[in-house]
């Protein structure tokens, strides 16, 4: 890398660390809030400080919120005993998107993934496993990845362990296999909830 000053190089340290940014991205990055003006650059320090400060997860089901519980949690018009079990916060603006789904949401923060070490006890599944009383059905709508696939079936045979009077459904194939659900377009993703399946 080239050698920059030390403020500079600082930064691009931090901004490669971001997903998706590599060296050249980081550099363009650091360039660009050093030719900002001061005012735009504080703006985005304190968005930054914002966010940090202001957000946690709900402690419901898990999504990003300021509020707690979040807001999809607090909607009395959405139907409470139906729970759609998502991988990231990222996935319910895919769902959102459809206007099919009148549900909540349960976010697992992840997949399982033994080769990354992740494991059910990385994922955020205790507090699921203690809704199930109050819950008809669960919707399983993790991708259709392998690690995507393997966390939908392991949900689905603990909560039938769990003895819990729950239907268990996931998601049809409209959402094609080896693709990240949060890529999904409004059409497809509807069709998906429309069709699921129970396991």
């Amino acid at each position: 890398m080239a050698r920059f000053a030390e403020p500079m190089t600082r930064l691009i340290d931090e901004l490669r660390k971001l997903p998706g940014i590599g060296t050249k991205s980081a550099q363009r990055l650091a360039f660009h809030v050093l030719r900002s003006s001061s005012e735009d650059a504080e703006k985005l320090a304190g968005a930054i400080r914002e966010l940090k400060a202001r957000l946690r997860l709900c402690s419901v089901c898990n999504n990003i919120t300021d509020v707690d519980p979040c807001s999809y949690c607090t909607n009395a018009v959405r139907d409470q005993r139906l729970v759609c079990v998502v991988e990231e916060p990222t996935n319910i603006g895919t769902i959102e998107k459809t206007r099919s789904f009148a549900g909540v949401y349960h976010v697992l923060h992840g997949t399982l993934s033994p080769i990354s070490g992740v494991g059910p006890e990385q994922l955020r599944i205790a507090n699921l496993m203690t809704r199930l009383p109050d819950l008809d059905e669960v919707i399983l709508a993790t991708s259709p990845t392998t690690e995507g696939e393997a966390t939908a079936r392991y949900l689905a045979d603990e909560i039938r362990r769990a003895e819990a009077r729950v239907k268990v459904t996931r998601i049809a194939t409209g959402v094609p296999a080896g693709s990240d659900i949060e890529y999904a377009d409004e059409v497809t993703m509807s069709r998906a909830l429309e069709g699921r399946r129970e396991l």
